[in-house]
């Protein structure tokens, strides 16, 4: 072998050598997290090229992001001396936009052919709807994109699209006329770069058999993460002989919700006859304790291609686990813990916060600013900025103060209501010559059908708005807005309105626990709080600065410390997830990617109280702490003690409420049931429900009964004398 191949290869373990030294066949490597993947990829393609097997033009590679792609072109620069310009690497839109570009007669596009961005495609969508003099309050723009979208996306083009009801068939209609009006126009969007190039490929036997003979070594990253068109695509331009190098981790396949199909690796296993197949289970990123926490959980999942990853770095420090009693709680222990590490000298922009979902945020961001911590929200915006949060905080604007035209115009026609851009000016022109604020000139201008009908309602419901202000409690008047404004129902018909509806009800409980200690009325004060946490604090470009993420923006990242807060389960895993195929083992997947991004030290924190929907809601510790061995574990909190502490606890005859010693008492600093020998909020076990929470309770003697949620099988009101309930 060369010297510079030697060098090429020297470093790599025995698994990653094997990998980019395979012969001309089809490979699957399993790349474990922190594995080297992106190494063993680049260096798969230099040795190719170095080794002549194959030339830079022959080689096509693909990517799900474009920062891979660049990563990876800079790398083989770094490696071989050659020009990288004319290499086919990049991602599936990236490729497919290349591949229409040089065949666009073929496919009867202009060779300027612009492409649609998300917002771009709503805007052309509304034309259609326009046109067809269809309702968008009924058919959103948003909704409709999602349908032709998952259509696209699916390889199913309008003609051939089934529908199954009346609201159905409208949609086929609009994707229909959508499909004409962009080939009108000459313009494509996102989805429509992939099945286009699919049809091309599919349509043309001698295109595709040139790209075949052409590309010899296709390379995959991130395979769990293809979708059904991404798959087929990736066929077609593999040839009977093409060597295709699949990598990917089963384990860490977290899109279901975006297309992607981890059953796609295995369809790759027996469709292209694979026979070798790789794991890279050496993790050059975390220690072993942390290793170990993640093979536990993730070996609770059924169908894996299995893999188990190990350190030679040690076992380093334990993990440490920490119960609140509350959300509160919770959040200022994170940030106690952040102060301690950052006075060991580790900077903040090595520590990640990671949550389920982004209402989670909000707490957190609270106490962080009140802690004076800068922070940055990766991947998203912070709380108070997201724009369904700016939408309800216009209607509380305008309920406050009917001259803010700012707010005036953000919801106007938000959600929407029939009044037009043109009504909108005549409005701005009355009360520019008028010298008056909108909301007073509106009524004044002259307009008709849809527009004035809506402009009278939108100003009836903010008079409303006002009047509830008056007599209702802060958390209410939030809820009351959330109604009249319409921006829930609005948001249920988005493909992640889900997330948006939870963070209007966040709000609700940023309002329930807010404290006004200030001069002005409630709903002022609270303006005046949501304004200077959405502005203050917002770490400066290159500032060192806390991070603060979804756990699925953390994918692909990697920190000194990491907390994983809101172990609950309905929280992490996810409610909604729980009643979908593969939806709880999709969520610990999503709990094995939150692990492996800790380096050092990892955290997992939980409450067991919490404020939902404005009130207090008890929850049951999740589950995926439980599948985590407890020798791995540092137990912080009292209410987190180890089973075997527990289940010597279970043993006493004495009540939780009239316990023996002070380390007792602790564990049950719940709200007490009067006269009964339990606790609001403590986890209880059923012989046949399993485990569970009480969350209330009635009654007094032999009549008296608790309601507890079990993980299991959900609420249960259970008479306490024949319950047999154990406290755990």
């Amino acid at each position: 072998m060369p010297e510079m191949n030697d060098t090429l290869l020297s470093g790599l373990n025995p698994e990653q050598l094997a990998a980019v030294t395979l012969p001309r066949v089809s490979s699957l490597v399993l790349a474990g997290a922190g594995s080297g993947k992106t190494r063993v990829l680049t260096t798969r393609i230099a040795h190719l090229i170095r080794s002549g097997q194959a030339s830079p033009l022959g080689v096509l590679a693909v990517t799900f992001t474009n920062k891979a792609a660049r990563e990876m072109l800079v790398r083989l620069t770094g490696m071989l001396p050659i020009n990288t310009r004319g290499m086919w690497v990049g991602t599936f839109h990236g490729l497919c936009n290349r591949l229409l570009r040089a065949h666009h007669r073929e496919v009867g596009l202009p060779s300027l052919f612009q492409i649609l961005d998300s917002q771009d495609q709503q805007s052309s969508i509304k034309r259609v709807l326009r046109s067809m003099n269809a309702d968008e309050e009924r058919y959103p723009p948003r909704q409709v994109a999602y349908f032709i979208n998952s259509q696209k996306e699916e390889g199913i083009r309008a003609a051939q699209t089934k529908p199954w009801d009346s609201a159905s068939r409208a949609m086929v209609e609009f994707y229909a006329a959508y499909e004409q009006q962009c080939q009108r126009e000459g313009v494509v969007d996102f989805a429509e770069l992939l099945l286009r190039s699919y049809e091309l490929l599919t349509a043309d036997q001698r295109l595709r058999e040139h790209y075949q003979e052409r590309f010899g070594f296709v390379l995959v990253d991130e395979f769990q993460d293809t979708n059904r068109l991404q798959y087929e695509w990736l066929k077609l331009l593999a040839g009977p002989s093409a060597s295709v190098f699949a990598v990917g981790d089963d384990d860490q396949s977290i899109y279901a919700f975006r297309g992607a199909r981890v059953g796609n690796m295995r369809l790759f296993e027996q469709e292209f006859n694979v026979q070798h197949v790789i794991r890279l289970e050496q993790n050059y990123r975390s220690q072993g304790n942390i290793l170990d926490a993640a093979n536990a959980l993730i070996t609770n999942n059924q169908g894996r291609l299995g893999k188990n990853l190990w350190t030679d770095a040690g076992k380093g420090e334990p993990i440490r686990v920490y119960e609140a009693d509350t959300d509160f709680g919770e959040a200022s222990f994170i940030v106690e813990e952040v102060r301690t590490l950052k006075a060991e000298g580790l900077a903040l922009t090595d520590i990640a916060l990671l949550y389920r979902s982004n209402a989670q945020s909000r707490v957190l961001e609270q106490a962080i600013f009140n802690a004076g911590l800068p922070y940055r929200v990766y991947g998203g915006l912070r709380f108070f900025e997201r724009a369904e949060v700016k939408h309800a905080l216009a209607w509380l604007r305008l309920a406050a103060h009917a001259e803010d035209d700012g707010a005036f115009l953000r919801v106007i026609n938000f959600p929407p209501q029939g009044i037009g851009a043109r009504s909108i000016e005549l409005i701005q022109e009355q009360a520019i010559a008028l010298n008056m604020p909108l909301s007073r000139a509106a009524p004044e201008v002259k307009l008709s059908g849809k527009a004035a009908t809506g402009v009278q309602d939108f100003l009836a419901r903010i008079e409303r708005l006002r009047s509830a202000t008056q007599t209702l409690p802060l958390a209410e008047v939030i809820e009351e807005a959330l109604t009249l404004s319409g921006l829930r129902e609005h948001y249920k018909t988005e493909r992640e309105g889900a997330e948006r509806i939870e963070n209007l009800e966040e709000l609700i409980n940023a309002a329930a626990s807010f404290n006004n200690d200030s001069e002005l009325d409630d709903l002022a004060a609270f303006l005046s709080h949501a304004s200077l946490e959405a502005g203050e604090r917002e770490a400066g470009v290159g500032q060192d600065a806390l991070q603060l993420m979804t756990v699925h923006s953390a994918k692909g990242l990697e920190f000194s410390a990491v907390f994983v807060s809101g172990l609950e389960e309905g929280l992490f895993p996810h409610e909604n997830a729980l009643s979908e195929n593969d939806g709880l083992e999709e969520e610990r997947r999503l709990m094995y990617v939150a692990i492996t991004r800790a380096r050092k030290r990892l955290y997992l924190t939980r409450s067991a109280s919490r404020m939902l929907h404005g009130q207090v809601r008890y929850g049951l510790r999740s589950r995926f702490i439980d599948e985590i061995p407890e020798g791995l574990c540092r137990f912080l909190g009292p209410s987190q003690a180890p089973k075997e502490f527990i289940s010597q606890w279970a043993s006493h005859r004495e009540s939780p409420l009239h316990a023996s010693s002070s380390k007792d008492q602790a564990l049950f600093s719940r709200a007490a049931i009067k006269g009964l020998p339990f606790s609001i909020g403590q986890s209880v076990a059923h012989p046949k429900f399993g485990p569970g929470v009480i969350t209330a309770a009635e009654g007094s003697g032999e009549d008296a009964r608790v309601q507890v949620n079990f993980r299991e099988v959900g609420s249960k009101w259970l008479v306490l004398t024949y319950a047999k309930l154990t406290a755990v």
